[in-house]
């Protein structure tokens, strides 16, 4: 039989192996908290160690323990309508749980983050998702620091790993036309081949593509209007067509005409639902073509590709693909090396100048 949760110490819920703790706090109030173990002596050393801080709040005027979940839940609950990444948060969370659960985040040090860290890393997660899990905890302490007028530490700060550089794929012209004729073939897909070429000519997320409306393009400004809700940045922008992705929404529009002329979708089945994903087409028209390593998002990276090798000003490229900062379009600036040629130019001028200001015939170079 369970322990009435009404009275100090441990007992078990019929729907978990956890042992869950109740006791009275610093502040006279019942507190039932989930040790986060299943372990009998674990969770009476948590026990323990949670009366002895309520006593020692009630009686020093010491400030009451700030649990990790009482932060947790207070910030993904906050943010979850705000932030497009909730999922991910929630997913980097549950690694947290295993490391902190039933901690006082009063009481976290630099070595409790560390010994996360030396986990992940012996558990071979990358370098990049245990930086995102750091980000979700220093986020949620500066939360709720700032919410409850708290001075947690975090101790994240700091605390990021090196990662290696963004992975940047793209195809030539040539090889993008191969792969948009094969797409044409696949009758299964008929709209794999608008897809790719609106993918490359405009810069656009498969997710903005996929969820696109007919009620946010206008062909006759031959713009697509993306809200903030639609956009990975969370900012509205409005993407102009080119020739080619003008025809590829020509296409669409005959498609729908001609099948589903009720979706509100750019990107339907014949029956007008929407299309939930691209990969395994986009997969087997690479295959055919002999494109290898190429995945769908690399239609974007290939679209910011052509236009810095075309000498696109890095800021033009950065307002069309909708990234947050110049930073994450500098990474296509090796692609246009025409500017540093320019730049070194001007060596040249300089020493004709310096040698036709010497006079005397003979070459000086300073």
């Amino acid at each position: 039989m369970p322990r009435r949760n009404d009275q100090d110490g441990l007992y078990q819920r019929p729907d978990s192996k956890m042992y869950w703790a109740s006791f009275v706090d610093g502040r006279g109030k019942r507190t039932r908290r989930s040790t986060g173990t299943a372990d009998r002596k674990e969770a009476e050393a948590l026990l323990a160690k949670w009366k002895l801080e309520a006593h020692q709040e009630k009686h020093w005027d010491a400030p009451p323990p700030v649990s990790f979940e009482e932060v947790m839940v207070a910030f993904l609950q906050a943010t979850a309508a705000i932030k497009r990444s909730h999922r991910d948060d929630k997913l980097h969370t549950r690694q947290w749980q295993t490391s902190l659960a039933g901690r006082d985040l009063r009481t976290l040090t630099p070595l409790d983050i560390r010994a996360h860290v030396n986990r992940r890393i012996a558990e071979g997660v990358a370098n990049a998702t245990i930086n995102r899990e750091l980000s979700v905890l220093s986020a949620a302490i500066n939360f709720y620091n700032k919410e409850q007028l708290e001075t947690l530490p975090n101790p994240t700060r700091g605390r990021k790993l090196r990662e290696p550089e963004a992975r940047i794929r793209w195809i030539a012209y040539a090889e993008a036309d191969r792969l948009i004729a094969a797409a044409g073939e696949a009758s299964r897909a008929p709209h794999l081949a608008d897809f790719i070429a609106l993918a490359l000519h405009t810069g656009c997320r498969s997710g903005e593509l996929l969820g696109l409306e007919w009620a946010r393009v206008d062909l006759q400004q031959r713009l697509i209007h993306l809200e903030g809700i639609h956009t990975k940045a969370g900012k509205r922008r409005s993407v102009p067509l080119n020739n080619e992705a003008y025809r590829a929404l020509l296409s669409r529009a005959n498609f729908r005409a001609t099948h589903c002329p009720d979706t509100p979708w750019v990107f339907a089945s014949a029956t007008g639902q929407r299309l939930q994903s691209v990969k395994k087409s986009f997969a087997t028209a690479c295959h055919q073509v002999g494109i290898e390593d190429f995945r769908i998002h690399d239609l974007r990276h290939t679209c910011a590709a052509w236009l810095v090798s075309a000498g696109v000003a890095l800021p033009e490229v950065r307002d069309l693909l909708g990234h947050s900062t110049i930073t994450m379009t500098e990474k296509y600036a090796h692609l246009s090396p025409d500017n540093v040629r320019r730049a070194v130019a001007v060596l040249d001028r300089e020493s004709h100048v310096l040698v036709t200001a010497a006079g005397d015939g003979r070459e000086k170079v300073t």
